[in-house]
Protein backbone atom coordinates (compact mmCIF):
# COMPACT_ATOMS: atom_id res chain seq x y z
CA UNK A 1 0.00 0.00 0.00
CA UNK A 2 1.41 2.77 -1.13
CA UNK A 3 0.90 6.64 -1.69
CA UNK A 4 2.02 8.77 -5.39
CA UNK A 5 3.09 11.77 -3.72
CA UNK A 6 1.60 14.88 -2.23
CA UNK A 7 0.73 18.27 -3.62
CA UNK A 8 0.14 21.49 -1.75
CA UNK A 9 -2.06 24.16 -2.94
CA UNK A 10 -2.67 27.74 -2.30
CA UNK A 11 -6.27 29.16 -2.24
CA UNK A 12 -5.91 30.32 -5.43
CA UNK A 13 -5.31 26.42 -6.87
CA UNK A 14 -1.67 26.89 -7.76
CA UNK A 15 0.91 24.49 -6.43
CA UNK A 16 3.29 25.42 -3.92
CA UNK A 17 5.34 22.40 -3.00
CA UNK A 18 5.35 18.52 -4.11
CA UNK A 19 6.98 15.77 -3.99
CA UNK A 20 8.93 14.60 -6.94
CA UNK A 21 6.32 11.59 -8.70
CA UNK A 22 9.46 9.87 -9.94
CA UNK A 23 7.59 7.07 -10.90
CA UNK A 24 4.71 8.73 -13.19
CA UNK A 25 4.82 10.88 -15.72
CA UNK A 26 4.98 14.59 -15.51
CA UNK A 27 1.20 15.46 -16.12
CA UNK A 28 0.38 13.18 -13.60
CA UNK A 29 0.42 15.49 -10.68
CA UNK A 30 -1.33 18.29 -13.45
CA UNK A 31 -4.27 15.85 -13.86
CA UNK A 32 -4.92 16.01 -10.38
CA UNK A 33 -4.69 19.67 -9.78
CA UNK A 34 -7.02 20.16 -12.77
CA UNK A 35 -9.43 17.80 -11.09
CA UNK A 36 -9.88 19.65 -8.10
CA UNK A 37 -9.66 22.88 -9.38
CA UNK A 38 -12.72 21.57 -11.62
CA UNK A 39 -14.86 20.61 -9.15
CA UNK A 40 -14.00 23.44 -6.66
CA UNK A 41 -15.22 25.89 -10.07
CA UNK A 42 -18.49 23.36 -11.03
CA UNK A 43 -19.61 23.44 -7.21
CA UNK A 44 -22.14 26.27 -5.65
CA UNK A 45 -20.02 25.74 -2.18
CA UNK A 46 -17.00 24.30 -1.61
CA UNK A 47 -17.79 22.15 1.24
CA UNK A 48 -19.85 20.10 -1.92
CA UNK A 49 -16.85 18.31 -3.23
CA UNK A 50 -16.14 15.23 -1.42
CA UNK A 51 -12.60 14.32 0.24
CA UNK A 52 -11.92 11.74 -2.23
CA UNK A 53 -12.36 12.55 -6.30
CA UNK A 54 -11.87 10.01 -9.17
CA UNK A 55 -9.16 11.15 -11.92
CA UNK A 56 -9.37 9.96 -15.07
CA UNK A 57 -6.21 8.97 -16.23
CA UNK A 58 -3.90 9.66 -19.00
CA UNK A 59 -4.82 6.30 -20.48
CA UNK A 60 -8.52 4.94 -20.10
CA UNK A 61 -6.90 1.97 -17.92
CA UNK A 62 -5.51 3.76 -15.51
CA UNK A 63 -7.70 5.99 -13.62
CA UNK A 64 -6.71 7.26 -10.10
CA UNK A 65 -8.38 8.91 -7.07
CA UNK A 66 -7.53 12.54 -4.82
CA UNK A 67 -7.65 12.84 -1.40
CA UNK A 68 -7.91 16.13 -0.08
CA UNK A 69 -7.73 18.03 2.77
CA UNK A 70 -8.08 21.67 3.38
CA UNK A 71 -6.53 23.77 6.25
CA UNK A 72 -6.66 27.47 6.75
CA UNK A 73 -6.41 28.51 2.58
CA UNK A 74 -4.41 25.52 1.56
CA UNK A 75 -5.14 22.48 -0.23
CA UNK A 76 -3.24 19.32 0.53
CA UNK A 77 -3.88 16.50 -1.72
CA UNK A 78 -2.71 12.44 -2.13
CA UNK A 79 -2.94 11.05 -5.18
CA UNK A 80 -2.97 7.51 -4.71
CA UNK A 81 -4.02 4.66 -8.09
CA UNK A 82 -4.17 1.07 -7.19
CA UNK A 83 -5.61 -0.75 -4.33
CA UNK A 84 -5.21 1.97 -1.50
CA UNK A 85 -7.27 2.65 1.36
CA UNK A 86 -8.30 6.21 1.38
CA UNK A 87 -7.85 6.30 5.07
CA UNK A 88 -4.32 6.03 4.46
CA UNK A 89 -3.53 8.69 2.73
CA UNK A 90 -5.79 10.98 4.87
CA UNK A 91 -3.43 9.97 7.88
CA UNK A 92 -0.62 10.84 5.93
CA UNK A 93 -2.09 14.14 5.38
CA UNK A 94 -3.29 14.71 8.71
CA UNK A 95 0.10 13.50 9.71
CA UNK A 96 2.14 15.71 7.93
CA UNK A 97 0.29 18.83 8.27
CA UNK A 98 0.97 18.51 12.08
CA UNK A 99 4.67 18.45 11.22
CA UNK A 100 4.30 21.50 9.22
CA UNK A 101 2.87 23.34 12.42
CA UNK A 102 5.33 21.77 14.54
CA UNK A 103 8.07 23.43 12.41
CA UNK A 104 6.47 26.70 11.41
CA UNK A 105 3.74 27.28 14.14
CA UNK A 106 1.06 29.56 11.56
CA UNK A 107 1.03 27.66 8.21
CA UNK A 108 -0.05 29.67 5.49
CA UNK A 109 1.29 29.76 1.20
CA UNK A 110 3.78 32.84 2.38
CA UNK A 111 5.68 30.62 5.26
CA UNK A 112 5.77 27.51 2.74
CA UNK A 113 7.48 30.36 -0.08
CA UNK A 114 9.75 31.34 2.62
CA UNK A 115 10.80 28.08 3.86
CA UNK A 116 10.84 26.05 1.12
CA UNK A 117 13.74 24.66 1.00
CA UNK A 118 12.62 23.05 4.73
CA UNK A 119 9.23 21.78 3.06
CA UNK A 120 11.09 19.90 0.35
CA UNK A 121 13.75 18.30 3.06
CA UNK A 122 10.67 17.73 4.82
CA UNK A 123 8.74 15.84 2.11
CA UNK A 124 11.81 13.90 1.02
CA UNK A 125 12.23 12.46 4.62
CA UNK A 126 8.73 11.66 5.65
CA UNK A 127 7.52 10.04 2.13
CA UNK A 128 9.94 8.04 0.10
CA UNK A 129 10.51 7.07 -3.36
CA UNK A 130 7.69 4.33 -3.42
CA UNK A 131 5.44 6.18 -1.74
CA UNK A 132 5.74 5.02 1.64
CA UNK A 133 5.40 7.04 4.66
CA UNK A 134 9.78 7.05 6.28
CA UNK A 135 10.11 9.43 8.83
CA UNK A 136 7.07 10.91 10.93
CA UNK A 137 7.86 11.59 14.40
CA UNK A 138 9.05 15.41 14.63
CA UNK A 139 11.88 14.78 17.26
CA UNK A 140 13.62 12.40 14.52
CA UNK A 141 12.72 14.69 12.06
CA UNK A 142 14.58 17.95 14.13
CA UNK A 143 17.87 15.51 14.27
CA UNK A 144 17.76 15.67 9.81
CA UNK A 145 15.90 18.35 9.34
CA UNK A 146 16.71 21.51 10.98
CA UNK A 147 13.68 23.64 12.19
CA UNK A 148 13.88 27.39 10.18
CA UNK A 149 15.22 29.88 12.37
CA UNK A 150 16.57 33.77 11.80
CA UNK A 151 20.32 32.27 12.59
CA UNK A 152 20.30 29.25 10.43
CA UNK A 153 18.71 31.80 7.54
CA UNK A 154 21.40 34.42 8.37
CA UNK A 155 24.58 31.58 8.38
CA UNK A 156 23.40 29.99 5.08
CA UNK A 157 23.43 33.71 3.32
CA UNK A 158 26.49 34.06 4.18
CA UNK A 159 27.72 30.96 3.23
CA UNK A 160 28.48 29.96 6.73
CA UNK A 161 26.83 26.25 6.97
CA UNK A 162 28.53 24.69 9.17
CA UNK A 163 27.54 26.35 12.34
CA UNK A 164 24.38 26.07 11.93
CA UNK A 165 24.59 22.21 11.76
CA UNK A 166 23.59 19.97 15.00
CA UNK A 167 26.19 19.41 17.47
CA UNK A 168 28.26 15.80 17.03
CA UNK A 169 26.48 14.84 20.36
CA UNK A 170 22.54 15.16 18.84
CA UNK A 171 23.30 13.40 15.42
CA UNK A 172 20.42 11.61 13.26
CA UNK A 173 19.31 9.02 15.20
CA UNK A 174 21.48 9.13 18.28
CA UNK A 175 18.73 7.27 20.36
CA UNK A 176 17.37 4.02 20.86
CA UNK A 177 13.69 5.53 21.22
CA UNK A 178 12.95 6.62 17.92
CA UNK A 179 10.73 9.80 19.58
CA UNK A 180 12.37 10.93 21.93
CA UNK A 181 15.96 12.43 21.72
CA UNK A 182 19.01 12.25 23.62
CA UNK A 183 20.50 13.62 26.26
CA UNK A 184 17.64 16.04 26.83
CA UNK A 185 18.28 18.18 29.60
CA UNK A 186 15.86 20.53 31.49
CA UNK A 187 16.00 22.93 34.47
CA UNK A 188 12.39 22.72 35.89
CA UNK A 189 10.79 18.94 35.15
CA UNK A 190 7.49 19.46 34.10
CA UNK A 191 4.66 17.35 32.33
CA UNK A 192 1.22 19.23 31.32
CA UNK A 193 -1.92 17.23 29.74
CA UNK A 194 -4.75 18.73 27.92
CA UNK A 195 -7.97 16.84 27.34
CA UNK A 196 -9.62 18.33 24.60
CA UNK A 197 -13.66 17.17 24.39
CA UNK A 198 -15.72 17.81 21.58
CA UNK A 199 -19.60 16.60 21.82
CA UNK A 200 -21.09 15.81 18.72
CA UNK A 201 -25.17 15.72 18.73
CA UNK A 202 -28.54 15.77 16.64
CA UNK A 203 -31.45 16.72 18.48
CA UNK A 204 -35.12 16.55 17.36
CA UNK A 205 -37.50 19.24 17.38
CA UNK A 206 -39.31 18.07 20.10
CA UNK A 207 -35.74 18.76 22.47
CA UNK A 208 -34.72 14.95 22.76
CA UNK A 209 -31.31 13.82 21.72
CA UNK A 210 -31.53 11.62 18.78
CA UNK A 211 -27.85 10.75 18.99
CA UNK A 212 -24.71 12.46 20.44
CA UNK A 213 -21.47 11.36 21.14
CA UNK A 214 -17.90 12.59 22.86
CA UNK A 215 -14.68 12.26 21.16
CA UNK A 216 -12.10 13.69 23.34
CA UNK A 217 -7.81 13.71 22.96
CA UNK A 218 -5.34 13.97 25.45
CA UNK A 219 -2.58 16.19 24.54
CA UNK A 220 0.38 16.53 26.10
CA UNK A 221 3.61 18.77 26.74
CA UNK A 222 6.68 17.39 28.09
CA UNK A 223 10.07 19.03 29.75
CA UNK A 224 11.33 16.27 31.28
CA UNK A 225 14.75 15.48 31.10
CA UNK A 226 16.87 12.42 30.46
CA UNK A 227 14.22 9.08 29.43
CA UNK A 228 11.70 9.11 31.94
CA UNK A 229 9.28 5.80 32.37
CA UNK A 230 5.84 7.46 32.95
CA UNK A 231 2.98 5.77 34.89
CA UNK A 232 -0.39 7.94 34.34
CA UNK A 233 -3.32 6.75 36.14
CA UNK A 234 -6.93 8.76 35.29
CA UNK A 235 -9.63 8.76 37.29
CA UNK A 236 -12.94 7.10 35.04
CA UNK A 237 -10.68 5.86 32.81
CA UNK A 238 -13.46 2.81 32.44
CA UNK A 239 -15.46 5.11 30.39
CA UNK A 240 -13.28 5.40 27.50
CA UNK A 241 -13.66 3.43 24.75
CA UNK A 242 -12.12 3.24 21.01
CA UNK A 243 -8.74 4.68 22.51
CA UNK A 244 -6.29 5.38 20.12
CA UNK A 245 -2.70 5.90 21.15
CA UNK A 246 0.74 7.16 20.47
CA UNK A 247 3.51 5.00 19.89
CA UNK A 248 4.87 5.37 23.03
CA UNK A 249 2.26 3.45 24.83
CA UNK A 250 2.05 0.23 25.71
CA UNK A 251 -0.96 -1.15 24.75
CA UNK A 252 -0.89 -4.23 26.69
CA UNK A 253 -1.06 -2.27 30.02
CA UNK A 254 -3.76 -0.39 29.01
CA UNK A 255 -5.54 -3.16 27.93
CA UNK A 256 -5.04 -5.17 31.28
CA UNK A 257 -5.34 -2.33 33.66
CA UNK A 258 -6.44 1.02 32.21
CA UNK A 259 -3.29 2.57 32.87
CA UNK A 260 -1.06 4.68 30.61
CA UNK A 261 2.50 3.14 30.73
CA UNK A 262 5.06 5.06 28.19
CA UNK A 263 8.37 6.94 27.71
CA UNK A 264 7.51 10.50 26.57
CA UNK A 265 8.60 12.25 23.64
CA UNK A 266 10.01 15.89 24.38
CA UNK A 267 7.90 18.89 23.61
CA UNK A 268 4.21 18.91 22.61
CA UNK A 269 2.47 15.31 21.39
CA UNK A 270 -0.76 13.71 21.19
CA UNK A 271 -1.03 10.97 23.77
CA UNK A 272 -4.18 9.60 22.80
CA UNK A 273 -7.51 9.87 21.73
CA UNK A 274 -11.00 8.06 22.57
CA UNK A 275 -14.79 8.03 22.84
CA UNK A 276 -16.53 8.67 26.05
CA UNK A 277 -19.14 6.53 26.94
CA UNK A 278 -21.27 7.64 30.10
CA UNK A 279 -21.67 5.05 32.88
CA UNK A 280 -25.15 6.00 34.06
CA UNK A 281 -27.03 6.41 30.28
CA UNK A 282 -29.58 4.83 28.78
CA UNK A 283 -28.49 2.03 26.24
CA UNK A 284 -27.56 4.57 23.38
CA UNK A 285 -24.58 6.01 25.50
CA UNK A 286 -26.36 9.90 25.25
CA UNK A 287 -24.66 12.39 26.57
CA UNK A 288 -27.14 15.54 27.61
CA UNK A 289 -26.66 18.38 25.59
CA UNK A 290 -25.77 21.53 27.56
CA UNK A 291 -28.38 24.03 26.65
CA UNK A 292 -31.69 24.56 25.12
CA UNK A 293 -33.05 25.70 21.79
CA UNK A 294 -36.52 26.78 21.26
CA UNK A 295 -36.75 28.03 17.53
CA UNK A 296 -39.85 29.19 15.84
CA UNK A 297 -39.17 29.59 12.39
CA UNK A 298 -42.29 30.47 9.72
CA UNK A 299 -41.42 30.42 5.95
CA UNK A 300 -43.98 33.04 3.58
CA UNK A 301 -43.67 34.06 0.12
CA UNK A 302 -40.40 35.74 -0.63
CA UNK A 303 -39.14 35.67 3.27
CA UNK A 304 -40.35 34.43 6.39
CA UNK A 305 -39.64 34.86 10.32
CA UNK A 306 -37.32 33.65 13.03
CA UNK A 307 -37.65 33.63 16.88
CA UNK A 308 -35.10 31.49 18.75
CA UNK A 309 -34.43 31.48 22.61
CA UNK A 310 -31.72 29.70 24.13
CA UNK A 311 -30.97 28.83 27.44
CA UNK A 312 -28.15 27.02 29.19
CA UNK A 313 -28.68 23.76 31.01
CA UNK A 314 -25.49 24.26 32.95
CA UNK A 315 -25.45 25.11 36.78
CA UNK A 316 -22.43 26.85 37.63
CA UNK A 317 -20.01 26.97 34.08
CA UNK A 318 -20.26 29.31 31.61
CA UNK A 319 -20.53 28.83 27.48
CA UNK A 320 -17.94 30.81 25.62
CA UNK A 321 -18.09 31.53 21.71
CA UNK A 322 -21.41 30.26 21.37
CA UNK A 323 -22.59 30.33 17.67
CA UNK A 324 -25.60 29.88 16.34
CA UNK A 325 -26.25 29.26 12.71
CA UNK A 326 -29.41 28.72 9.82
CA UNK A 327 -28.94 27.70 5.98
CA UNK A 328 -31.65 30.54 4.88
CA UNK A 329 -31.42 28.48 1.26
CA UNK A 330 -30.99 29.80 -2.59
CA UNK A 331 -32.38 32.91 -2.95
CA UNK A 332 -32.08 34.74 0.38
CA UNK A 333 -31.28 38.36 -0.25
CA UNK A 334 -31.26 39.43 3.17
CA UNK A 335 -31.92 39.75 6.94
CA UNK A 336 -33.23 42.17 9.48
CA UNK A 337 -32.88 41.16 13.25
CA UNK A 338 -32.42 42.16 17.33
CA UNK A 339 -30.39 39.99 19.28
CA UNK A 340 -30.58 40.45 23.25
CA UNK A 341 -27.79 40.85 25.18
CA UNK A 342 -25.74 43.10 22.78
CA UNK A 343 -25.10 39.72 20.99
CA UNK A 344 -24.11 39.90 17.67
CA UNK A 345 -25.82 38.43 14.68
CA UNK A 346 -24.86 38.77 10.67
CA UNK A 347 -25.75 37.33 7.29
CA UNK A 348 -23.30 35.89 5.13
CA UNK A 349 -24.43 36.50 1.47
CA UNK A 350 -21.99 33.52 0.27
CA UNK A 351 -23.19 31.29 2.26
CA UNK A 352 -26.42 32.51 3.11
CA UNK A 353 -26.19 31.66 6.78
CA UNK A 354 -27.18 33.64 9.39
CA UNK A 355 -24.89 34.10 12.24
CA UNK A 356 -25.90 34.95 15.79
CA UNK A 357 -23.09 35.30 17.84
CA UNK A 358 -22.51 34.63 21.55
CA UNK A 359 -19.41 35.91 23.52
CA UNK A 360 -21.05 33.96 26.76
CA UNK A 361 -24.20 32.52 27.87
CA UNK A 362 -24.25 31.68 31.74
CA UNK A 363 -26.58 29.85 33.48
CA UNK A 364 -29.93 32.40 34.52
CA UNK A 365 -30.00 33.96 31.11
CA UNK A 366 -32.34 33.69 28.25
CA UNK A 367 -30.61 34.90 24.87
CA UNK A 368 -33.33 35.76 22.26
CA UNK A 369 -32.86 36.57 18.50
CA UNK A 370 -36.10 37.91 16.50
CA UNK A 371 -35.89 38.97 13.18
CA UNK A 372 -37.18 38.20 9.36
CA UNK A 373 -35.10 37.38 5.85
CA UNK A 374 -35.93 38.25 2.79
CA UNK A 375 -35.61 35.50 -0.22
CA UNK A 376 -35.79 36.10 -4.20
CA UNK A 377 -37.35 32.37 -4.33
CA UNK A 378 -41.05 32.33 -4.30
CA UNK A 379 -41.08 29.54 -1.87
CA UNK A 380 -37.77 29.98 0.34
CA UNK A 381 -36.78 26.67 1.39
CA UNK A 382 -34.22 27.02 4.75
CA UNK A 383 -32.36 24.41 6.58
CA UNK A 384 -34.52 22.69 8.68
CA UNK A 385 -32.02 22.96 11.47
CA UNK A 386 -30.03 25.05 13.42
CA UNK A 387 -26.09 24.53 13.79
CA UNK A 388 -24.98 25.07 17.36
CA UNK A 389 -21.30 25.48 18.50
CA UNK A 390 -19.57 26.15 21.62
CA UNK A 391 -17.09 26.28 24.12
CA UNK A 392 -17.08 25.07 27.99
CA UNK A 393 -13.30 26.15 29.39
CA UNK A 394 -11.92 24.02 32.31
CA UNK A 395 -14.82 21.53 31.93
CA UNK A 396 -15.13 17.84 30.04
CA UNK A 397 -17.58 15.33 29.63
CA UNK A 398 -15.81 12.70 30.99
CA UNK A 399 -14.76 14.46 34.18
CA UNK A 400 -11.29 13.10 33.65
CA UNK A 401 -8.47 13.61 36.67
CA UNK A 402 -5.23 12.31 37.20
CA UNK A 403 -5.19 10.22 40.27
CA UNK A 404 -1.63 9.29 40.20
CA UNK A 405 2.17 10.15 37.80
CA UNK A 406 4.69 7.60 38.73
CA UNK A 407 7.95 8.46 37.34
CA UNK A 408 10.88 5.90 37.28
CA UNK A 409 14.42 5.95 35.24
CA UNK A 410 15.27 9.34 36.63
CA UNK A 411 15.88 10.62 40.16
CA UNK A 412 13.31 13.92 40.34
CA UNK A 413 9.82 14.40 40.59
CA UNK A 414 8.15 16.48 37.95
CA UNK A 415 5.58 19.36 38.53
CA UNK A 416 2.31 17.80 36.44
CA UNK A 417 -0.72 20.00 35.19
CA UNK A 418 -4.16 19.25 33.74
CA UNK A 419 -6.17 21.74 32.39
CA UNK A 420 -9.96 20.35 30.55
CA UNK A 421 -11.80 22.39 27.55
CA UNK A 422 -14.95 20.92 25.64
CA UNK A 423 -16.55 22.12 22.45
CA UNK A 424 -19.77 21.38 21.14
CA UNK A 425 -21.43 21.06 17.46
CA UNK A 426 -24.74 20.02 17.39
CA UNK A 427 -27.65 20.45 15.02
CA UNK A 428 -31.40 21.40 15.93
CA UNK A 429 -34.00 20.64 14.40
CA UNK A 430 -37.32 22.34 14.12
Amino acid sequence: MAIDGLIILDNAGRAIAQSGFHSFPPAYPLLHIDALNNALANASRSDDVDPVLYVPGIHLDAPSACCRLRRGDLRYMCPVSGDVDPLYAFAFLQTFIDILHEYFGHVSAETLKENFDVVYQLLEETLDSGGHPLTTSPNALRDIVLPPTLLHKVLSVAGVSGLATPSANSHPFASPIPWRKAGVRYNNNEIFFDVVETLDGVVNKNGTTAVSSVWGRVECNCKLSGTPDLLLIFSNASTLNDCSFHPCVRLQRWARDKVLSFVPPDGKFKLMEYRYVPVSASSLNQVSVPFILRPVVKVEEHGGSIDVTLNSRLTTRTMENVSVELYLGEGATGVSCIASHNASWSFNPRALTLIWELKAVVPSASYTLRGSFTSSAETPRPSRAFRVRFEIPQHNFAALKIEQLKLTGENYKPYKGMRGNSLGNIEWRW
